[in-house]
């Protein structure tokens, strides 16, 4: 008789959401690294189903000899992409890893999940199901939807993390019952509405309990990486001069042709709902940091990492790269923030990843911190964590938020998903690795320091390429960060001939 999603994930070992135990783990995961989320938003996202790669870096189970990996993808991944993600780490040899892991693809390269391109394809399922070893095996996803919940089912095998039935709790109404809920500091804001006119009205009485206010964001309940927020200028409208019904009136007029990146989004504001909090602002410095932590089966929470979010964009909230770790003045705080909404989640069921975004302000000499949103799932400050415990054989100081190499040295790094440039468009992962280890940009396990590149199926399309760039101080990480990125494409455009 088939087991149920939560029968399954019943089975889940707490080990098994460890990384790198180091204890001889016996297991086996299928990684598969769906983007299965909102089409419209995806559509957003430059060369989309080459994030799939992202993942490669949660082949760092491979360091504990017992444990095998399948990893699945759109389109079939080059050796010479996943040799070097294997290359590098450290204490297993890399024949050895690659002797036990196996790569599938759907041979579909389409503008839709991997997951529900996998659900189409039951040979392909059966064929996966054949290599992974029964009680001992489980599924590792970007996130999860009701397409993970059914490829869970149908495969039997359990899944580390969170019950799309939960999802609520990574949604910005639910993130803000969470903050309220934990203590934890964040903007004032309005209730979940599904069309304009409640828009409107909400939007009015968030400015008529702070008339201060200058300026409000917009978000769609379930947009990711800032691509379903929109700012809306208060001041030149004039609100305090106007009746409360003129208020609305004009509020609503405004709201009518919100620049949202989102396309359609007042479809998706009525099938999602969406709501208005006061952007903050003011301070002499202001930052947007985040928090990341794991819930491992059993209950356990560990938070992971703090980072500095690098936001861009027309609306300046698109996610673009990181530093890690955050500011040295709040990153304790930020660390208990997390755990504190971790064990609320844990509490709730949840399991796997989770981060916390937040809002910091220098105001007075003092840091203020603002928690703006949840992501119950890996996100864009997942995998260069994931290469920096992959390419060492450190860990996280508790104590003070550092990652400490085994001497002792602290590590940080600078990271993106998008360096873009024309000239770097037509290279080959091949011609990129030439040039890294020509120019000596590569991450040097004896030094501490260099760079480590993902998104290496973006590169000839797209000229776009992500990397994580390692130094011994956040300074350091920048100045590699920079060289790289001016390296590659200077010698991108010479290979190339561009000028």
């Amino acid at each position: 008789m088939a087991l149920s999603f939560r029968e399954l994930q019943a089975q889940l070992q707490p080990g098994w959401g460890c990384e790198h135990s180091g204890k001889g783990g016996q297991f086996d995961v299928l990684v598969v690294p769906s983007l299965s989320m909102d089409r419209a938003l995806m559509a957003l996202v430059t060369g989309a189903h080459h994030y799939e790669e992202r993942q490669l870096f949660s082949l760092i189970r491979l360091r504990d000899p017992g444990v095998r990996a399948i990893y699945v993808t759109s389109k079939l991944l080059p050796e010479l992409v996943v040799d070097a993600v294997l290359e590098l780490l450290p204490g297993v040899p890399t024949s050895h890893a690659r002797r036990r892991l196996q790569l599938f693809d759907t041979d579909d390269a389409s503008n839709r999940p991997l997951t529900e391109k996998l659900l189409e394809r039951p040979a392909l399922l059966a064929r996966i199901q054949e290599q992974l070893r029964p009680g001992r095996s489980f599924i590792s996803c970007f996130v999860v939807t009701e397409l993970e919940k059914r490829l869970s089912e149908a495969l039997q095998i359990p899944l580390l993390g969170t019950d799309p039935a939960l999802g609520h709790w990574g949604s910005k109404a639910g993130s803000r019952e969470l903050f309220a809920r934990c203590g934890v500091p964040h903007p004032p804001g309005s209730d979940l509405v599904h069309n304009l006119e409640d828009l409107a009205e909400v939007t009015a009485t968030l400015w008529e309990a702070h008339p201060e206010l200058k300026r409000c964001v917009v978000k769609l309940n379930e947009g990711i990486s800032g691509e379903g927020n929109a700012a809306l200028d208060l001041a030149p409208l004039q609100l305090q001069e106007r009746s409360a019904t003129a208020r609305r009136q004009r509020l609503r007029q405004e709201l009518e042709r919100l620049p949202m990146p989102a396309q359609g989004w007042l479809t998706l504001l009525a099938e999602q709902g969406a709501l208005v909090e006061a952007w903050l602002e003011g301070g002499d410095q202001l930052s947007s940091p985040s928090v990341q932590g794991t819930i491992h089966p059993g209950g356990r929470v560990e938070v992971l990492s703090t980072h500095e979010q690098i936001l861009g964009g027309s609306n300046g909230q698109t996610y673009h790269g990181c530093r890690f770790p955050a500011d040295k003045a709040y990153r304790l705080t930020l660390m208990r923030h997390g755990q504190a909404i971790g064990e609320a989640l844990g509490a709730e069921g949840a399991l796997e990843r989770y981060a916390v975004d937040f809002i910091a302000r220098l105001i007075d000499g003092q840091w203020d911190l603002q928690a703006i949103e949840v992501n119950l799932r890996q996100g864009g400050t997942t995998h260069p964590y994931m290469a920096l415990r992959a390419i060492t054989t450190g860990k996280l100081d508790p104590g003070t938020g550092e990652f400490l190499s085994p001497t002792g040295q602290a590590l940080h790094y600078m990271a993106t998903d998008n360096l873009t440039h024309p000239n770097l468009r037509g290279l080959l992962p091949a011609d990129l690795i030439d040039i890294v280890a020509e120019a000596d940009l590569h991450y040097d396990p004896a030094r501490l320091r260099g760079s480590v590149f993902h998104l290496l199926g973006c590169l000839s399309e797209y000229g776009k390429l992500g990397m994580t760039c390692v130094g011994r101080s956040a300074a350091e990480a920048k100045q590699v960060y920079g060289a790289t990125a001016g390296q590659l494409i200077q010698q991108a455009t010479s290979v190339q001939g561009g000028s």
